[in-house]
Formats: C-alpha cells, sequence, structure tokens
C-alpha cells in the first residue's frame, strides 16, 4: 500500500509541467532584482563620503571607496534579470511582445552587468582627488549604461501590447514607465553636461538617473507580481 501512495505521488509530480515549477522562481528573481537593485544604490549613496545624490551619477558608486559593492550589485541584478526575461518569456507564452519584450530584458540585464564589471570614469569631482580623463573603459561603461535605459524603456512599451489583455490599465502603466525611464535618463545626461560645463552647478544629474532606474526597476517589481498572479497560470491554478 505504502509502494501505491509513493507511486502516485511520483506520477502525480511527473505530471506537473517544468514551467509550473520554475516559472514562479524566475518572476521572483525579477521582483527580488527589483528591490535589491535600488535600496543598494540608495543605501550605499547615501551614506557614502563625499558622493551626493544629488549630483553624482549611479555609475560613479562603482568607483572610489566601496567600488566592490556597486560591482557586486550590478552584476547580481543582471543576473537576476536575465533569469527574470526567461520568466516572462515563459509566462506570457506567444506572440511578438512575449519574444522582442523579453529579449529586450534580457539586452538591459547585458547592460547591467557590464556597467558593473568595468567602472565608469571619475567626474563631478569623485572621488575627491582624482581628475577627469576619459578611458577605453569609461566609453564601454557609457554604452553599456545607454543598452540598459534604452533597452528596459523599449521592453515597457513592447510589454504593454501584452499587458492590455489585463486590462487597459496595465498597458498605460507599462508605457508610461518606460517613458519615464528614458526621460529622466536623457534629463540627467544633460544635466550632467551643464554642471560639467559649469552652466548650473551642482545640477541634479544623480536624482535623476536614480529616478529612472527606480522606475524602471519598480515597473519589473509590478511585472513580475501581475504575471504571478495572473489567473489560469499554471502556477496559479487550484486543484
Amino acid at each position: 500500500m505504502a509502494f501505491a501512495v509513493v507511486e502516485d505521488v511520483t506520477e502525480n509530480t511527473e505530471d506537473v509541467p517544468m514551467t509550473s515549477r520554475t516559472v514562479p522562481v524566475l518572476l521572483t528573481c525579477g521582483i527580488a532584482a527589483g528591490i535589491v537593485v535600488p535600496v543598494l544604490l540608495w543605501g550605499d549613496g547615501a551614506t557614502r563620503p563625499w558622493y551626493s545624490l544629488w549630483r553624482h551619477g549611479v555609475s560613479q558608486l562603482g568607483t572610489g571607496e566601496r567600488a566592490w559593492l556597486q560591482t557586486i550589485n550590478f552584476v547580481l541584478g543582471g543576473l537576476l534579470l536575465v533569469a527574470f526575461a526567461a520568466g516572462v518569456r515563459h509566462a506570457l507564452r506567444g506572440g511578438r511582445g512575449a519574444t522582442w519584450g523579453p529579449i529586450l530584458l534580457a539586452a538591459a540585464a547585458v547592460g547591467l552587468v557590464v556597467a558593473g564589471l568595468v567602472p565608469t570614469d571619475p567626474a563631478l569631482g569623485y572621488p575627491p582627488g582624482m581628475s577627469t580623463v576619459i578611458t577605453a573603459a569609461g566609453r564601454v561603461h557609457q554604452v553599456a549604461g545607454l543598452v540598459l535605459f534604452a533597452a528596459l524603456s523599449a521592453a515597457a512599451y513592447v510589454l504593454a501590447g501584452p499587458l492590455s489583455q489585463s486590462g487597459h490599465a496595465w498597458a498605460r502603466y507599462s508605457r508610461l514607465s518606460g517613458t519615464g525611464v528614458i526621460v529622466f535618463a536623457v534629463a540627467a545626461g544633460i544635466a550632467f553636461r551643464l554642471d560639467g560645463a559649469g552652466i548650473w552647478r551642482p545640477a541634479p544629474a544623480g536624482l535623476l538617473e536614480h529616478l529612472s532606474l527606480l522606475t524602471g526597476f519598480c515597473w519589473i517589481i509590478a511585472l513580475g507580481v501581475h504575471l504571478l498572479r495572473r489567473p489560469g497560470s499554471d502556477w496559479n491554478r487550484t486543484p
């Protein structure tokens, strides 16, 4: 009798689709990234000597004191986003948005990892005592940052289509988030150049860049929670 029970449990376990066990874990990775990355950024920036959340860019936390923390934060966040992209792909199941949305999320993840591994150049007086010199590594970091912001914004726009099936509010929120990410990022770049030229000093380049990332990661958290709770999903069905 005991053997029969074991066989029944084994058969039931094997009948459960792989996605019903793995997709919730992958989606939770995105929620974790959306929480961990901004919290570490703000916590580190608010407590690091000579660093200004108002003026200095997010990437400048990858230089100077405690630079290792920024590297770990971006690399770990990028890996979690790669897992999240795979989870979104399986959760949406088909359609143009379901294909390109996860691809763009993965591209943003790669940009985040590269930005963590390749530090930016000193700028706007941080780290203190270091001159502002443009290096090849700094240019690579800039390209990685551009990929991060552009891909994250585009992903929010592309996934607005599939999300419209859950209501127009979700689609509007996704497009609004995509707009916020790119607008804040561009505004941060303009503020950075105005500050460097001495036209507006100190300009809120850091604050604007932090807001861009915060907008994107809040959208990732909301997307992950929504897909986990979506009715009819394999992992959200009652027996």
